[in-house]
């Protein structure tokens, strides 16, 4: 009843990649984010938001020693979703409130304080076993940990096991423009049916390594959801790469004054197929008494078959002589008909 088939779980590992900004390259980074940062801040009103635009950035970053051809885009994604603003920048920061990064339409961006938004995979949580029915062929050439988790996820359908629903992929990569932010890209879009028929746009965002899982990315999913699917209900779904490689899914809901909220959270860990001998045993592991062990199953005369706490083995009942093992079956002799002469 309480074999443990912990051992038994050949979980697929998904390590997340490392990160792609070297030591050089992030006090780079921090120069040019606390130079335009500084450069519009006002101390007597250190609440007021802070615009600026790519132009802006992409100077700074060259007279700061940045290669003409390099990624100043990096500096914008790593501020956003992988690393905290420098001290300087986090020295300014009002009690109760932090700096986040925000789209503020096409090529341009806006330091605004907001209230803490953190969400972090909750390490309590039991993670769910899953039989993996990922194609080999897809796990030995997938190029990053978010897109084997993007492929994870489609092929084992765990959207539908996460929300209850019938879900299926609309477009992954899909890069598009939202009133108010500009260009957005999600990682992949789900359209998903219930059992009423109601219809819902998922947007999907994968996580890796230290990034982070951000308000402002979820807004603007929700943005195009609206603009883009016109009566579907959306349910934004983030899923962060957590370091022993189980898949971390989070639903998330945007409350009123742009904090997230976690709206349902699981984690998943996939594993080979299990023999019927192992998934019994993980069956009554589960289970616990709900569930008789085979061995303890037996045949009650008059109740037919039971458990072992509410009767007794068939070996006590032949020994007891009460009954014997069932005699062979004989069949009955027929009689002869006779006529009358």
């Amino acid at each position: 009843m309480g074999d443990d088939v912990s051992d038994d779980i050949e979980p697929i590992e998904i390590i997340p990649e490392e990160e792609p900004t070297s030591a050089k390259a992030g006090n780079l980074y921090n120069s040019v984010i606390s130079a335009i940062f500084f450069k519009h801040f006002d101390p007597s009103n250190p609440s007021l938001p802070i615009p600026f635009n790519r132009r802006e950035l992409k100077a700074t970053a060259i007279a700061l020693g940045m290669d003409e051809a390099g990624n100043d885009g990096d500096i914008l994604y790593s501020f956003r979703f992988r690393k905290p603003f420098p001290k300087e920048i986090l020295d300014t920061q009002p009690e109760g409130f932090e700096w986040r990064l925000d789209l503020n339409g096409r090529s341009k961006y806006l330091f605004k304080l907001a209230k803490p938004s953190k969400i972090i995979p909750d390490v309590t949580l039991e993670a769910i076993n899953i039989p993996d029915a990922t194609p080999e062929i897809i796990k030995q050439y997938s190029l990053s940990d978010e897109q084997a988790a993007l492929a994870i996820i489609r092929y084992n359908r765990l959207l539908d096991v996460f929300l209850a629903l019938t879900t299926s992929s609309l477009q992954n990569h899909l890069r598009t423009t939202a009133k108010g932010f500009g260009q957005v890209e999600i990682d992949e879009v789900y359209i998903a049916v219930d059992s009423d028929g109601l219809r819902y746009v998922i947007p999907v965002q994968a996580k890796g390594g230290s990034d982070k899982i951000s308000v402002v990315q979820t807004m603007q999913d929700l943005a195009v959801c609206q603009q883009k699917f016109p009566g579907t209900i959306a349910r934004p779904v983030s899923v962060q790469i957590m370091p022993d490689g189980k898949l971390c899914m989070f639903e998330l809901k945007v409350e009123d004054d742009e904090t997230l909220s976690v709206v349902r959270e699981r984690h998943y860990v996939l594993s080979a197929a299990p023999t019927n001998a192992k998934l019994g045993a993980r069956m009554r592991k589960a289970l616990g008494d709900r569930l008789p062990n085979p061995d303890e199953m037996v045949i009650d005369p008059m109740m037919g078959s039971g458990r072992k706490d509410l009767s007794v083995t068939l070996n006590s009942i032949i020994n007891s002589g009460v009954v014997g093992a069932n005699p062979p079956f004989t069949k009955p002799k027929r009689k002869r008909r006779t006529t009358a002469k």
